[in-house]
């Protein structure tokens, strides 16, 4: 199973603090600087909202260019190699891919920083003349052995990382667990109550 980040809605409080910090790591590492998890709120929840890198990953296989791919127990964009057509973001069944780039409004001689959009339009259908737009979505902060850092700043600890070569080595040592403290089976009374049954069966027929 790939990894990724379980939300616990109980624990949000809508803070946006996953964001900051996510978009901070990734602004270091010379990466599009947009948070990689969205935060949706309703009247009486709100929660985050992450790349599940799912098995089978439909956003990949849409991907004209291959530019996303399976990287150990997770799903990796390669933004660099990314043209921007959004199918991917239109296949996750999830909304957790969306098209992000860096905007030339402002730049003297280059374009109108006054957006040609209003702001609550999808980002599925936002576009800026000279604006390279890609696929952005949670990488898990694989630059950092440390992990993903919006699960480090959390403040309630809404987020886990769940998945991966951990949760198997666990669902294994479970398992061997249970074979050996299990309940004891008496193997008389099961083979009498066979013989038991096998009687009956006859008697019946």
């Amino acid at each position: 199973m790939n990894r990724f980040i379980d939300i616990n809605p109980e624990r949000c409080i809508g803070c946006g603090t996953c964001q900051s910090a996510c978009a901070d790591a990734h602004r270091m590492q010379g990466l599009q600087d947009t948070p990689r998890l969205a935060l949706v709120k309703t009247g009486g929840i709100s929660a985050a909202l992450a790349c599940h890198h799912c098995e089978g990953a439909p956003c990949a296989e849409v991907c004209p260019v291959n530019a996303i791919e399976h990287d150990g127990d997770r799903i990796h964009v390669k933004e660099q190699e990314c043209i921007g057509c959004r199918l991917c973001a239109i296949a996750c069944p999830f909304g957790a891919i969306h098209p992000d780039g860096t905007s030339i409004a402002g730049v003297a001689g280059m374009c109108d920083p006054t957006p040609s959009y209003p702001k609550s339009l999808s980002s599925l259908l936002t576009w800026a003349p000279g604006q390279y737009t890609c696929a952005v979505k949670c990488d898990l902060c694989a630059f950092d052995p440390d992990g993903p850092h919006c699960v480090a700043a959390c403040p309630t600890k809404a987020l886990t990382v769940m998945g991966g070569a951990a949760d198997r080595e666990l669902d294994e040592a479970k398992r061997l667990r249970s074979i050996e403290n299990g309940p004891v089976v008496d193997a008389t009374a099961v083979a009498q109550g066979l013989s038991e049954k096998a009687e009956g069966s006859v008697n019946n027929g």
